[in-house]
């Protein structure tokens, strides 16, 4: 039986009570109090739980991703310990399109708890309640082109709605909440994608979708847990400041960051790479591919840049699965492009 609602915002919340001061939101003297956004991951068995919490639901995602890495290259890696959540797939158990080389054990369950609704769509019924006046906008919503972010002919057509604007309208991408000028970056709620668009693919499609790709939907559920940080435990007359602070935290190794580098550390400086940032990701890809020595993978990870390595056939699957979404549940997904052009070498050697 899956823990409760109750019991999994508690094994995110005590933990980070337990994270030292200096990766928490800081005391201010103006009248205003600072506050973030707290988001984790946890892993439950019969045996117990295993956590990691941050304070942004993509780094979340991102630090679960960077905890699953480093659990691969224990487990392949001399004395080739057991992991209660991972196991490595013997060769009969891949194929040519499932060429994963490891898989989280069948009877672990994955949650994730949030202190705040993510942006997006998510979060739009909350901006209509904090609104004087919720009439819908009869204005034409403002969006980004498609045609402007550099995207093939078949991805013209409807762009993404900027930010909060047009609050009334649902089932759209939207870019992150900024000024006007800033430039366009999607919302945290497009990673979790639970109902609406994704569930509407058509089955023709999803069954075409090779490399053990497929969609499961999930179940939302509500908790009576409060973060101490959120924007709801503010003391009457205090304001709200959203602190520039973010903690990552694993059971192997924690991290502060500022402005999406080591705290302390200068934005193009190469010693405060985040461990979850995509050459970080790389590095320690390449270390386990060389433990277990599948040809395509390594051809994967030898390419010269980080976009080089994408267009790879060993993610031919998962390009078509992207493209697939893209075309048919997420209508408006404006593509980041050009900032993957990085060395893979100068990755093998950070």
């Amino acid at each position: 039986m899956p823990p409760d609602a109750d019991a999994i915002a508690d094994c995110v919340l005590s933990t980070f009570d337990r994270l030292p001061e200096k990766r928490k939101p800081r005391p201010r003297n103006d009248g205003s109090r600072e506050w973030v956004p707290l988001a984790g991951i946890v892993l439950s068995k019969a045996v117990g739980n295993i956590l990691h919490d941050w304070h942004a639901e993509v780094l979340a995602i991102r630090a679960f991703n960077r905890f699953l890495l480093d659990q691969y290259l224990l487990i392949s890696t001399a004395p080739y310990p057991d992991s209660d959540f991972l196991q490595q797939r013997i060769a009969r158990e891949r194929s040519e399109h499932e060429l994963q080389p490891f898989t989280i054990k069948d009877d672990v369950q994955i949650h994730m708890y949030c202190s705040e609704a993510p942006c997006g769509d998510a979060s739009m019924e909350l901006v209509m309640d904090a609104q004087e006046d919720a009439t819908p906008w009869t204005s034409a919503p403002p969006t980004i082109p498609m045609s402007s972010q550099g995207t093939g002919p078949s991805e013209q057509g409807v762009g993404a709605l900027r930010g909060r604007s047009n609050f009334s309208l649902l089932g759209a991408v939207r870019c992150k909440p900024s000024r006007p000028d800033a430039p366009p970056t999607l919302t945290c709620e497009r990673a979790f994608s639970r109902s609406g668009r994704l569930t509407g693919l058509a089955n023709s499609l999803t069954d075409s979708w090779k490399g053990g790709y497929r969609f499961q939907s999930f179940e939302v559920k509500p908790t009576s847990r409060e973060f101490v940080w959120s924007r709801r435990s503010l003391a009457q007359g205090e304001r709200a400041v959203a602190s520039n602070l973010s903690a990552v935290w694993t059971p192997s190794w924690q991290e502060t960051l500022i402005g999406g580098v080591l705290q302390g550390r200068k934005q193009l400086d190469a010693r405060g790479a985040s461990k979850i940032c995509r050459s970080g990701m790389c590095k320690i890809a390449m270390q386990i591919v060389g433990t277990v020595g599948i040809p395509l993978l390594i051809e994967a990870l030898g390419k010269g840049t980080y976009r080089e390595m994408k267009e790879a056939k060993a993610l031919e699957d998962r390009r078509k699965v992207k493209h697939d979404i893209r075309e048919n549940g997420l209508n408006g997904w404006v593509r980041n492009t050009g900032d993957d052009g990085f060395s893979l070498d100068d990755t093998s050697q950070a």
